[in-house]
């Protein structure tokens, strides 16, 4: 029986710095060391998580340093190979967002996560974020009666920073915004919803930032070496990504299996950055002001005319710094259902689908805003990770 899980971590960029919560979650588990082909990235995760770790070229090192399980937080284009190939090793996986940049990449992963009994978490941390888990408590509640509608608004006024100075910008590497970016939100809705998506249509366009001439190439840098608040307005970044064929604006129309319709509204050139949802439902709507502490869920349950204040008012608790909180909680979960085979919030199948749904979603606005029926797995892959792949060998023996 496992009680301390020796981790590894695959892919040391930016998001690399999750591995940092393993030891602030209080459960057995610890870092062992990495793999990046960049040597400088090596340098960057040496330096930041102490030299004596094991910090490699590859995933096959790692493995033979000996992991019980690895975080892969590589580029979304490696994601299909790296987790494959260690679920094949049977190490258990924490993988980042998105599952894969296909459809049909996603669901070799879960194949090959059924086939081999290895668990598998997708890291869609946004199920633990305070506002949103506020959102769902309000509909559970029944508070605003049966949910019919979900929109979001996304305001990403960091995307230039985020997204256009590096390989997100580049569709070859990420398929486009509206799956990386909206892979998040698409989940969140889902989850709203209690359903999955099953037509799309978009529309979108690159208004912005194609236009940029001053485009650079940024080796051993990453995301926080040229972020600033500083940098405004959109039209004056520097230092822009040499490819950049994917949009900053895109919109998105979603119907559910169960009939709630959705819509989604991404922004990547706006000067604040928050996400507002509306859920509206047959005796209510709720909606949210600010996405983290010091933000409120407001809810209607009275027809009246405007009224900023609603009916009540729900304050958003933690998550003062973006995700981090809901960063911890994810791993923490994680790790528990490694060790104890605990349920989770997050699924593997959720993620599955919020990339059909965001792949088809891009395939759309760039075909005439064609609509597309979105395929669901098999049976058995479906009802497997719907029972949190109990079938799944458990490190803790069980």
């Amino acid at each position: 029986m496992v009680t301390e899980l020796r981790i590894g971590i695959i892919g040391l960029g930016a998001r690399s710095a999750i591995a940092e919560n393993l030891a602030k979650t209080g459960i057995g588990a610890h870092l062992v060391g990495g793999a990046d082909p960049d040597p400088q990235m090596r340098a960057r995760a040496a330096r930041a998580f102490g030299e004596h770790l094991a910090w490699v070229e590859d995933t096959d090192q790692l493995l033979a340093a000996g992991i019980d399980a690895a975080i892969v937080t590589s580029p979304d284009d490696t994601h299909e190979a790296i987790t494959c190939a260690l679920l094949e090793a049977g190490a258990a996986v924490y993988l980042e967002k998105p599952i894969a940049i296909t459809i049909e990449g996603a669901d070799r992963v879960l194949e090959t996560a059924y086939r081999t009994g290895t668990p598998l978490y997708v890291g869609h941390n946004m199920r633990h974020m305070a506002v949103v888990r506020t959102l769902r408590d309000v509909i559970r509640q029944g508070t605003i009666g049966e949910v019919k509608a979900i929109w979001c608004r996304h305001f990403v006024g960091n995307g230039g920073d985020y997204y256009f100075k590096d390989w997100h910008a580049d569709r070859s590497r990420t398929t486009g915004l509206l799956l990386q970016k909206a892979a998040h939100d698409i989940d969140v809705m889902n989850w709203l919803s209690d359903s999955v998506p099953a037509r799309v249509v978009a529309m979108g366009d690159l208004m912005v930032y194609g236009s940029l001439t001053d485009r650079a190439p940024r080796p051993g840098q990453l995301m926080q070496d040229w972020f600033s608040f500083d940098n405004w307005p959109p039209e004056s970044l520097t230092g822009l990504n040499p490819t950049i064929d994917v949009e900053d604006m895109s919109m998105l129309l979603m119907r559910q299996a169960s009939g709630v319709m959705v819509s989604y509204e991404q922004c990547h050139f706006t000067p604040d950055y928050w996400r507002n949802y509306t859920v509206i439902g047959t005796r209510g709507r709720a909606e949210n002001f600010g996405d983290g502490q010091g933000g409120v869920v407001r809810v209607w349950t009275h027809r009246r005319g405007y009224d900023a204040k609603g009916d009540i008012e729900i304050p958003i608790r933690g998550d003062a710094r973006g995700h981090d909180d809901a960063d911890i909680a994810t791993m923490a979960e994680f790790l528990r259902f490694v060790l104890n085979g605990e349920p989770t919030d997050t699924t593997p199948l959720g993620a599955r689908e919020a990339v059909a749904a965001g792949v088809l979603a891009t395939r759309s606005l760039r075909n005439h805003n064609t609509p597309y029926d979105v395929p669901r797995v098999r049976p058995e892959l479906a009802a497997y990770f719907e029972d949190n792949q109990r079938r799944a060998a458990r490190l803790r023996g069980a």
